[in-house]
């Protein structure tokens, strides 16, 4: 998948991990991915279109279980913690880590929703080299 940051003039170049994560304004439009590609795995599950949110807990505690909260400043709330998780997943789809059909399939696969982010949040950490 090509680098899609190209194609946003609004994705800024970012020098560090803690930099993705703390942008909130990345965050904001990370919100809107997650609950998309949420939404299309639990319709996978339930072979019916579905819509849903997906809690600001549910991604606190994967973006904790991914051992991500290192790279995040010492004094954060778990709404910190979701946004942050928002913005990396977001930022790995705008450069090519992480495309939307294999964001979809990890959420689809997993038992809960828990398990798929925090599942989702490693593979990304993994692959990003900032």
């Amino acid at each position: 998948m090509k680098n899609l940051s190209r194609a946003f003039p609004f994705i800024k170049p970012y020098r560090s991990l803690t930099e993705v994560l703390t942008d909130h304004t990345l965050a904001a439009l990370g919100d809107a991915y997650i609950n998309f590609a949420y939404s299309l795995a639990l319709s996978m599950k339930k072979r019916q279109p579905s819509g849903a949110k997906v809690k600001g807990s549910v991604l606190a505690e994967a973006f904790r279980r991914a051992g991500l909260r290192k790279h995040m400043p010492s004094r954060v709330s778990s709404h910190m913690l979701a946004d942050a998780a928002e913005a990396l997943i977001v930022y790995a789809w705008l450069n090519g880590h992480m495309p939307l059909n294999e964001c979809v399939s990890i959420l689809h696969k997993s038992e809960d929703s828990v398990e798929g982010f925090t599942r989702l949040l490693s593979t990304i950490r993994d692959r990003i080299r900032l």
